[in-house]
């Protein structure tokens, strides 16, 4: 998901009817309980700047590593189909980013980009990854481009999926995200039925979204600190100008757009392609915003033909 559905897509009236109809306490889950419904064999923690980053690992340990950052309000899980056919070639990292699923929420409360940047340094470095490569959604393709650009020696290849970041000049050093105090509730009510509504949009055919991606999503949400962790990250996040950060990038890059992405629209790939200094672009055709999801054998094809030329050696090679 994105935030730009949550400040602006959503009516209020829309929200204070839902909760007052399901208007019950949703608690925070367990953490055990959701390691219990969602965890892995490969699941594993690690301290970085105060936070217990969760992470899962798969894949040969000396194939190149490759990094995923899903997007906003998501968690690791959104890689399932995608994360054992990628690990079949690479070192597969993914990640539960600050403020969500069960990283959870930050200590010091800070969402800033340059505390998001700060982390996935820190948290490479921990991993002792030398080079590495970013497949990024959404807010995790916003913090991938951020990345690629703060380290351009060390991202080899740099796939973005819808990413968010590039606001219009007109737009930078304004909160993009804002949000109604009411959004508030959620910290204290989360109905399913609101849940589904935010996901429903992101899908191009809504009847692909099933319970169990609901249920996911919802459980996710109320990972302990999450919803306070949202609230905390889009009253933080201030529009910035991309484009000097953009040109450092020296890694080739794929962008990658649903068609019918109605949250960040395949338009702005134009604006990526501008600056960047190698990319290329595909748009799916009857996609929506979570191509990783939707049909995820689609995406994939895509981004593992791109990963596969740019980072393995060729087998024609002498």
């Amino acid at each position: 998901m994105t935030t730009r559905r949550w400040g602006k897509v959503l009516p209020i009236s829309a929200f204070v009817i839902a909760a007052g109809l399901y208007g019950v306490w949703t608690p925070d889950l367990d953490r055990a309980e959701l390691l219990h419904r969602y965890g892995a064999a490969s699941q594993r923690v690690l301290e970085v700047d105060g936070l217990r980053v969760n992470y899962q690992d798969s894949g040969p340990p000396d194939a190149p590593a490759l990094l995923l950052l899903h997007g906003f309000g998501s968690s690791l899980q959104t890689w399932d189909t995608w994360s054992p056919q990628l690990a079949l070639k690479f070192r597969v990292i993914r990640l539960d980013l600050p403020g969500f699923g069960l990283t959870g929420e930050s200590p010091s409360k800070n969402y800033s980009d340059s505390q998001d940047l700060t982390t996935l340094i820190h948290f490479v470095n921990k991993l002792e990854l030398t080079t590495y490569s970013i497949v990024g959604h959404s807010l995790g393709g916003k913090m991938a481009w951020a990345l690629a650009a703060e380290q351009p020696e060390r991202v080899k290849a740099l796939v973005l999926m819808a990413p968010d970041g590039f606001a219009p000049e007109a737009q930078w050093g304004t909160k993009p995200y804002e949000v109604p105090a009411i959004m508030g509730l959620m910290k204290y009510c989360l109905p399913k039925y609101f849940v589904r509504s935010l996901i429903d949009t992101a899908f191009s055919d809504p009847q692909v979204l099933t319970e169990q991606m609901v249920n996911r999503y919802h459980d996710m949400l109320r990972a302990p600190g999450v919803r306070a962790a949202i609230l905390d990250r889009a009253d933080q996040t201030i529009s910035t100008n991309p484009i000097p950060r953009l040109t450092k990038i020296t890694a080739p890059t794929l962008l990658i757009w649903g068609e019918n992405d109605h949250m960040i629209p395949s338009s702005n790939a134009a604006s990526y392609a501008s600056v960047l200094r190698q990319s290329s672009t595909v748009v799916l055709p009857k996609l929506g915003h979570v191509i990783q999801e939707e049909h995820p054998e689609i995406g994939l094809a895509q981004v593992d033909a791109f990963l596969s030329v740019h980072l393995l050696p060729s087998i024609d090679a002498p």
